[in-house]
């Protein structure tokens, strides 16, 4: 290759590059006045600045409550782009449904901003706990875009139901917050009352494989999606993939969490040999056309396997 190609060839790489980390969320709308805004499906990285999981807002006369932050002050403010495309309200809230890094460290730019960040006492505590790790992981997929990204945990309400939830109302809106814990320790959902929709965090993953991870619980997640079915909502806004109904919801998230829940799951109980079960159930057609099908499913059925063996 002669040095101008060479030229030539790295000039366009960087272009691309630059072109894919422009990457900017757009909001869709869900209702009146809430907004969805659905990230890739793919993996956190520079292209994307960590977007890669969905977010949302509520619009009211009293300002807006923002879903998550983003993982990053630069993923926040591109958050913040999307919000001021739709209204000129400014972020008076943001409610956190987890404490993974995507769904989090954005909360110090909006505090900045003047809004009061709010998420459930455990996800909080789960947030100070993970911070530094969640930087450190982080800075290999954002490196210098990570800048001026700080860890900023969230607030807990002090009054909590007896049931565990968490009711808050901003400008005449509603939302309910309620633990999952499935996903990822603290986890929850938010569901809005007024026009029944639920913002399920990473309890619900649709055209994509939900996934199984070491802090994951199978059992909860079985628990608490039976709990967001039984509130019937017209619309969901999972964690991962398109805005759904509850059928989409359940045949690609409640339907793999009891197939991992009782057939994995019993075949623990049963004392079956883990070997042998996997083998077993190691292509399941139902889901097989869900992203990251092949690359998740038998660490799934591992990770649930262990978590229901002895019991």
């Amino acid at each position: 290759m002669t040095p101008r190609r060479l030229l030539l060839l790295l000039a366009a790489l960087l272009a691309a590059t630059a072109a894919r980390a422009d990457y900017q969320p757009k909001a869709e709308q869900v209702a009146d006045n809430v907004y969805a805004v659905v990230g890739p499906l793919g993996q956190r990285s520079a292209e994307n600045d960590g977007l890669n999981a969905n977010y949302g807002f509520v619009v009211t006369p009293a300002g807006v409550a923002l879903i998550d932050s983003g993982a990053s002050r630069l993923g926040a403010q591109k958050l913040a782009a999307a919000i001021r495309a739709v209204t000129d309200q400014p972020v008076r809230w943001v409610i956190n449904t987890g404490s993974q890094d995507h769904r989090w460290l954005g909360n110090a730019y909006f505090a900045g901003q003047g809004a009061e960040i709010v998420a459930l006492e455990r996800t909080a505590a789960t947030q100070r706990q993970s911070a530094r790790r969640q930087l450190d992981g982080l800075q290999r997929f954002l490196g210098e875009r990570l800048a001026g990204t700080e860890p900023l945990s969230a607030t807990a309400p002090r009054k909590v139901g007896a049931d565990g939830t968490v009711t808050l109302t901003l400008g005449g809106e509603t939302f309910v917050l309620s633990h999952t814990d499935a996903h990822y320790p603290g986890d929850a959902l938010v569901h809005l009352p007024r026009q029944n929709i639920v913002f399920a965090g990473d309890l619900v993953y649709v055209d994509r494989l939900l996934g199984v991870l070491p802090a994951s619980s199978v059992k909860n997640g079985q628990r608490a999606f039976r709990a967001l079915a039984a509130l019937k909502p017209a619309r969901i806004v999972p964690g991962h993939g398109r805005v759904c109904d509850l059928a989409q919801a359940r045949r690609e998230s409640g339907d793999y969490y009891d197939f991992l829940a009782e057939t994995i799951g019993g075949a623990a109980r049963d004392m079956e040999p883990m070997d042998d079960v996997l083998a077993r159930h190691a292509d399941l057609p139902a889901f097989r056309h869900l992203e990251n099908y092949r690359d998740l499913h038998r660490a799934n059925m591992n990770r649930a396997f262990t978590e229901f063996e002895g019991q």
